[in-house]
């Protein structure tokens, strides 16, 4: 039986999270309050300046808990899984886990993207539970909704959409319309994996030029090809991820293919497990 470990994004972090890891691993915590220069194990269980909803802190946060999750797996008896795969910053875990960057290296990136996307601002997105991916491509070009595009196709009935501010608020009307249909305007101020981030895109690919990247010991499933990363296209492929869709559910689609039956979360919360549910049906 095949097995893949999943490391969850931006979305699943909470006040908390955790709690049991850190004292486990207080050596992967020293390496993050150094190259962070704060306390991430203050900011993730007490968050004093609430600032855990904030891009860049969720994002490096979110990183390190994925992270502690995986050696707590391996320490605990998991064995190497058939893939990894990561849902948007969850694929630096991935790749970490897979041999291709080291924990620091992740960290560094990941915090680097986190300031570069909060920095993007006049942007939005929304999640559209109900109509699939046809359905709502029909509806933003039949209503001309321009500077919007797909963002996360997470379930067969969960999409996220991204674009500009004034393109996700106007929508809000049409989809509203729609039978069975819930349109939800996310707290984010950037048009995040859409191509408003291309300026984002191209700086964060100069930062990650710095960095060594090694080939994959296990293949990772990538957000953008929902296939395995092909050898030597990580650093593209992870610029492209900040700018184009994240196919979820046709990664999970293709792992099930390959006769992966069991999916490992490797982070905080159930949301990765709570979609499986809705795409493998």
């Amino acid at each position: 039986m095949s097995v893949a470990v999943v490391f969850p994004g931006q979305g699943s972090q909470r006040k908390g999270m955790g709690r049991n890891l850190f004292d486990r691993f207080d050596d992967i915590v020293r390496e993050a309050d150094q190259i962070l220069g704060y306390s991430v194990k203050e900011l993730c269980l007490k968050d004093p300046d609430q600032q855990l909803g904030l891009t860049q802190y969720t994002q490096p946060a979110l990183f390190t808990i994925n992270a502690m999750s995986w050696e707590a797996l391996k320490e605990d008896g998991a064995a190497l899984p058939d893939y990894f795969a990561g849902h948007s910053l969850g694929e630096y875990n991935a790749l970490v886990a897979a041999g291709a960057i080291s924990f620091s290296s992740g960290l560094n990136l990941v915090k680097k993207r986190g300031e570069l996307m909060a920095r993007a601002k006049n942007g939005g997105m929304a999640a559209i539970i109900g109509p699939g991916e046809d359905q709502i491509r029909e509806c933003l070009d039949k209503n001309k909704i321009k500077n919007v595009s797909v963002a996360n196709l997470n379930t067969p009935s969960q999409t996220v959409i991204s674009g500009s501010k004034a393109g996700i608020e106007a929508a809000k009307p049409i989809f509203d319309a729609l039978a069975k249909t819930r349109y939800v305007i996310l707290n984010v101020s950037g048009a995040f994996h859409a191509p408003p981030m291309a300026d984002a895109a191209r700086e964060f690919k100069a930062y990650m030029d710095e960095f060594e990247i090694e080939n994959l010991k296990t293949p990772v499933i990538s957000n953008v090809l929902a296939r395995p990363y092909p050898k030597g296209e990580t650093r593209e492929l992870l610029c492209a991820q900040m700018t184009a869709p994240v196919r979820w559910m046709d990664s999970i689609r293709y792992m099930s293919d390959q006769g992966v039956k069991e999916f490992i979360e490797a982070g905080p919360g159930k949301v990765l497990t709570n979609m499986l549910k809705s795409i493998l049906v």
